[in-house]
């Protein structure tokens, strides 16, 4: 199987006209702000609390996150009913984090989901499941493989907030949804490509953020610069042992989907789970880091599903990946773990 770029098919007769955007988070607010640059895409908002809808209605900004971002009150319409929100829409994107997916679908049925196209944005595991978030939506509510996509970097939501240049990669094995989303995604501030490599873009998505808490760790260890490029670049090595075992396709780990994204989540000041990894680092522990975030570190999560299914591969050694997940689920300290970690890089 190759994974190679689809290329523009002028034939394409599926639309995606209206799309129902789950999570009211920071995430779900850039995308919804992307999709709706183009004047064209009506989105049903669903999000949990009932004082943010009402605030969204009165003044067409989120309260809680990217609150200098306008919505266009004519396209965006925020849902209390999640049921509703589906309701005739042509996509469902999603857009909470892993760990809250099964608790903010449980409501819907495979009926609410039939001859939709469903979209992942989230970059993590069901926790105790150990597998995608597109795989669960498949086994779960009956939607065909070839009806879901997902979105990929490498793109922060607090610079599309200040419209600086950025780009998304759409993953599908469906060429016309995946061409079809791109086309809607793109403006003058955001660039789309699009890949077949759907599972491939969603487990980078999950180990880039474990490699950003390792970053983190190392920073507030006080590790430099040097580390951290030894760091990353010993990071592809494990990502790409782990896709071999996993999910071996023909892919180039190079482009943006895979190393941009891996950048962009290790270095950047906007990264959350750098953040997370950072506090870490400097003594916090784990509920102390989450509680003063206020945010999701989707790699907190994610650690422990990809150890575990690295276990399962005899062979699969992935000591970035360990370290992090001894840190975090054992305990052990962060300055013991990572004298063992630097023995170990090249």
């Amino acid at each position: 199987m190759s994974t190679e770029n689809y290329s523009t098919d002028q034939g394409n007769q599926i639309q995606i006209k209206r799309v129902a955007v789950i999570g009211g988070g920071s995430w779900a607010t850039a995308l919804i702000k992307i999709l709706t640059e183009n004047g064209e895409t009506n989105i049903n908002w669903w999000l949990r609390n009932t004082e943010d809808i009402s605030h969204i209605r009165a003044f067409h900004s989120n309260p809680r996150y990217l609150s200098s971002v306008k919505l266009n009150s004519e396209l965006v319409h925020p849902f209390e009913d999640i049921k509703e929100a589906v309701n005739g829409v042509d996509a469902i994107l999603l857009a909470v984090p892993a760990a809250f997916i099964q608790e903010a679908l449980s409501p819907l049925t495979a009926e609410d989901f039939k001859d939709k196209y469903v979209i992942s944005s989230i970059k993590g595991m069901i926790p105790e499941m150990n597998i995608l978030v597109t795989e669960y939506i498949e086994t779960q509510y009956n939607v065909p493989h070839k009806n879901v996509g997902v979105i990929g970097g490498p793109c922060h939501a607090e610079e599309v907030a200040m419209e600086k240049q950025a780009y998304l990669t759409l993953s599908s094995s469906n060429k016309k949804y995946a061409l079809e989303l791109a086309r809607i995604m793109r403006n003058r501030y955001i660039n789309t490509t699009t890949v077949k490599d759907l599972y491939g873009v969603e487990y980078c998505a999950v180990i880039k953020n474990i490699i950003a808490i390792s970053c983190g760790i190392a920073h507030g260890l006080g590790y430099g610069d040097n580390f951290q490029a030894v760091l990353v670049s010993n990071s592809m090595k494990e990502i790409r042992k782990f896709l071999k075992e996993v999910y071996k396709v023909k892919r180039d780990l190079t482009a943006s989907a895979y190393l941009g994204d891996l950048l962009v989540t290790t270095y950047s000041q906007f990264s959350r789970n750098r953040t997370f990894g950072n506090m870490i680092g400097r003594g916090y522990s784990v509920k102390a880091a989450q509680l003063e975030m206020n945010m999701i570190a989707e790699g907190y999560y994610a650690v422990k599903a990809i150890h575990e299914i690295a276990k399962q591969h005899e062979g699969l050694e992935m000591p970035i990946t360990k370290a992090v997940y001894h840190i975090l689920y054992d305990r052990i300290s962060p300055i013991v773990e990572f004298r063992i970690l630097k023995e170990q890089l090249k």
